[in-house]
């Protein structure tokens, strides 16, 4: 007769690695003590940043929404709650690529920013620019800005952006406005040139500090000076004839530069695309994250202090704990 389970005579229980629904595994029980979570589920802290609005003839776009459990959100929000995730369990991730500038004085193409998402969390893609025309801003996770010609700004998400800012029917240059930011409302277009793109939010989840979130400036209707883009990957606006616009930077939410362009030479310049937007995820450095399924563009590091850090730059799909 085999000796077993604690020196009790009997059949030995051999181990199984099965469990039923809402049990924990032994394994799963140790990672989550080592972690300080157990009772309880995995706690993960985030950064959401949604693709850049596009920017188009005078205004500039607003910047992705920017949405964060470490630091301070956008929009001057203070910091969210973390996400509680369990062991093995998928979780969607999805980066919002950034919204196309406009060509053309119908602004033909132009967009605003895709959404970028982590499990419950959605940041809104940021507003495209208006047109020329006095076209308005469009609202977004900051707003875009207004076009030449006073157009009106787009607003920005409560917790996410500001507001884009207005353009002006003053002047030879009738600036446009420019895009709002995650940290700084877009600056007004005034008579002599463009709007200043908002400022970003500067967060320290990767352990360096990095700005994003900046929205594109606004462009000049005249050779005048053209709105810089905020800090963060915003787009810079363009003066002269026909100027193109600066797309945001990639991976910020940065909003596009708006575009120039001088009526009697019957072409204008293109507006910049938006920044795409990122997501990162800081976790115990015990936890092993997978991609099942694939779909996402990931890296992980693991800065001093206990923890992982996994920056998603493109795709969806899924994300998952073990």
């Amino acid at each position: 007769m085999p000796i077993g389970n604690g020196g009790i005579i009997g059949a030995a229980n051999n181990p199984t690695s099965t469990t039923a629904t809402g049990i924990w595994s032994l394994q799963e029980q140790l990672k989550a003590q080592k972690a300080g979570n157990w009772p309880g589920p995995i706690l993960i802290n985030f950064l959401v940043v949604a693709g850049g609005g596009g920017g188009a003839i005078g205004g500039g776009g607003g910047a992705g929404g920017y949405r964060t459990s470490a630091g301070t959100s956008g929009g001057g929000a203070s910091a969210e709650s973390q996400v509680a995730v369990a062991l093995s369990t998928n979780y969607t991730v999805t980066v919002g690529a950034g919204g196309s500038g406009g060509t053309g004085y119908s602004g033909t193409g132009i967009a605003s920013g895709n959404n970028s998402v982590f499990s419950t969390v959605t940041s809104t893609g940021g507003g495209r620019a208006g047109n020329t025309g006095a076209a308005a801003g469009q609202t977004g996770g900051s707003g875009g800005g207004g076009a030449s010609f006073a157009g009106a700004a787009g607003s920005g998400t409560a917790n996410q952006g500001y507001n884009g800012g207005a353009g002006s029917n003053d002047g030879l240059a009738y600036g446009g406005g420019a895009g709002g930011g995650a940290g700084q409302a877009g600056a007004n277009g005034v008579s002599d040139g463009g709007g200043k793109g908002g400022n970003g939010v500067a967060s320290t989840i990767t352990g360096s500090s990095v700005t994003r979130g900046g929205g594109g400036g606004g462009g000049t209707w005249y050779n005048q000076a053209a709105g810089s883009g905020g800090t963060g990957g915003g787009g810079n606006g363009a003066s002269g004839i026909n100027g193109n616009g600066s797309s945001g930077t990639a991976n910020t939410g940065g909003g596009g530069g708006g575009s120039s362009s001088y009526e009697s030479s019957g072409t204008v310049g293109n507006g910049g695309s938006g920044g795409s937007g990122i997501v990162i995820l800081k976790y115990p450095d015990n936890l092993t994250i997978s991609n099942p399924g694939g779909g996402l563009t990931l890296s992980t590091a693991s800065p001093s202090g206990g923890f992982k850090v996994t920056t998603v730059t493109a795709g969806t799909g899924n994300v998952s704990w073990s």
